[in-house]
This record gives C-alpha cells, structure tokens and sequence, in this order.
C-alpha cells in the first residue's frame, strides 16, 4: 500500500493546488429547488431549537446518534431522493415495503426512536407543518454541529414521499465499491469527485460492524461487533478521517480507494490530501455538498405530503 501512495504522491501534489483553486466556486449556497432557509419562521419558528434539544437529550444515553442520523439523510436522498422514504415501515394495507430491510440498511441503519421523538415534539409545537424529510436534514447539521463540525443554512421545504423504492436501495453505496462504482453512484445524482470525498468524509465520526471493515472480524467477535471509524476521535466530526487515509488506515474499503486505486490520483486522492492539510476547506465543501446532496429528487409545494407519523403514510389515501 505504501508503494502505491509514492506513486501517487506527484500527481496528487500538483493537482491539489489546482483543486484548491478551482473547486470552491463550483459549491454555492443560497435557495434551490424551491426550498429556503426561512421556511418554517412563520409557520414553525422554534423548529432547530427543538431538533437540537431532541438530539442533545438522545446523544447523553448513545453517543452514536450523531453519526446515525446523519447516514438517515444519506440513505434517504440516495434512494428516489430526499423524500422521507427510509422512515417508512412495512404496510400491507398501503403496499408499502420498507427499505429498511435492504442489505444497506438492515440491522445496520437507526436512530428511528430519535425521529419519531422530533417529529413527536415537533407535532405538540406545530401540527401538521414539519415533514419528515425536512427532520433529517436538520438533524444531520444539528448533529454535525453538536460533534465539532460546521455549521450550514439548511434549506427547507421538502415534502414528505408516499412510496419506497427497492431496487433503488438496493443500489446504495456499499463499503466495498471501487472507485468506479462509487464516482458513478453519485454522478447519477449530479454528485461529483468533491462532493464524493466530501461527504465520506461523515465517516471520521460514528461506528461500523467489525464485517464490513478491511480487517474483518477478530477470532471469536461477533460480525455485528462494532468499531470506531475513527480510532482517534470517534465522536468528534473533524478532519482526521482524512489523514487516516494517508497513513493507509482506513477502516473501510471505499474509504480507502479514494486513495489507492489507480483513477485516483487524478481525480479523488487530490481533494484527500488537501483536506487533510485543511479543516476548514474539508467543513467549507462538506457543508456545501451536503446542502447540494439535499436537492436530490425533491417533493415541493402540493407533491407528496407531510406525514403525521415519519413511519406511515397519511391515511387520506384510503
């Protein structure tokens, strides 16, 4: 692995100082989509307050919280957009499947109690306003923020989705994509190489089953038996995620090719190096391809629905 790095380290070196140059004007903020800052200031003005204070009182007794509710975002916005459907349970009456069953999610995405809590507070605050898409990108910056991290405008307005979708979930990034695979996945939703370094870059907080790291499973540990993303910080949203990938630590595969495969040296491993010298380039484009990540595939105005409870779809429809 070393080998390949000095291979590596020329053109990486050259190119980061272009990217450095070029890529920040790509990363805008603003409104999108029909989704705006002030969305809520009349209709739910105290609707950050209230995430926070759910995610602060749920991060005391599991510090994980953080970190899983962002990946929720994730596999929401990968699967048919940023709609709410990875919250939806099973339903036979509606003909509903969850995704939560998919190899991506199953016993392996949580933090459902934490948003039923919000959106129960948020319904007591303002009924019928906040929808459950809307709760998971808040309660991915709250989160961001509550562990170290940067802090975004977050736009909203999102409406929430009255399906699931799958075979799109099925598709979702997995830990052992190459390269390829995962610079396609994510150009499929108009997401590019700084982007893709980006907001791998959640990895440096949170947990992962010791089954789907590059060391596997010890002798005698459960596959389910967690590890640290991070062995240095593990519940502190900061940079070092990237400087583990230059030491060759990555603890999970498609971490670690943004660096080692041979496409990278011209395409991801430059953004590697350069937020690893930089935590405030890193925060700068995370939050930026976060807001761009929650334009994906939006439900606004009169689509979709708010859901009266993130895990079942409106009975107005019978």
């Amino acid at each position: 692995m070393a080998a390949s790095f000095t291979r590596c380290s020329f053109l990486v070196t050259v190119a980061v100082l272009l990217l450095a140059l070029t890529i920040g004007s790509a990363h805008g903020h603003g409104s999108k989509g029909g989704l705006s800052s002030t969305f809520y200031d009349k209709s739910c003005p105290g609707v950050q307050d209230i995430v926070r204070r759910v995610i602060q009182d749920a991060r005391v007794a599991d510090a994980r919280i953080p970190a899983s509710l962002i990946r929720l975002h994730f596999h929401d916005c990968f699967v048919q957009g940023c709609d709410g459907s990875i919250l939806l349970d099973d339903d036979l009456q509606m003909m509903i499947q969850s995704e939560k069953g998919v190899p991506a999610n199953d016993n392996s995405a949580r933090g459902f109690p934490v948003v039923d809590d919000i959106k129960r507070a948020l319904e007591q605050a303002c009924p019928g306003v906040v929808s459950c898409a809307d709760i998971l990108a808040i309660a991915s910056e709250v989160s961001v923020q509550l562990a170290g991290g940067p802090h975004w405008r977050v736009l909203l307005g999102r409406r929430d989705g009255t399906s699931t979708n799958i075979e799109s979930a099925n598709d979702l990034p997995s830990p052992f994509d190459p390269l390829e695979t995962l610079q396609e996945k994510f150009r499929n939703f108009g997401l590019d190489n700084t982007d893709l370094v980006a907001l791998q870059g959640a990895h440096t907080f949170g947990r992962v089953q010791c089954q789907f790291t590059l060391q596997n499973c010890t002798a005698g540990q459960a596959d389910e038996a967690l590890e640290n993303l991070d062995q240095a910080t593990p519940d502190v949203f900061d940079n070092k995620y990237y400087g583990n990938l230059l030491r060759g630590r990555a603890q999970i595969a498609s971490d670690q090719v943004m660096l080692t495969d041979p496409a990278a040296a011209t395409t991801t491993a430059p953004i590697v190096l350069w937020f690893s010298h930089s935590e405030k380039d890193f925060f700068k484009n995370f939050a930026a391809s976060m807001i761009k990540m929650g334009n994906i595939g939006l439900l606004t105005g009169k689509d979709g629905e708010v859901r009266n409870n993130c895990r079942r779809v409106n009975r107005k429809h019978y």
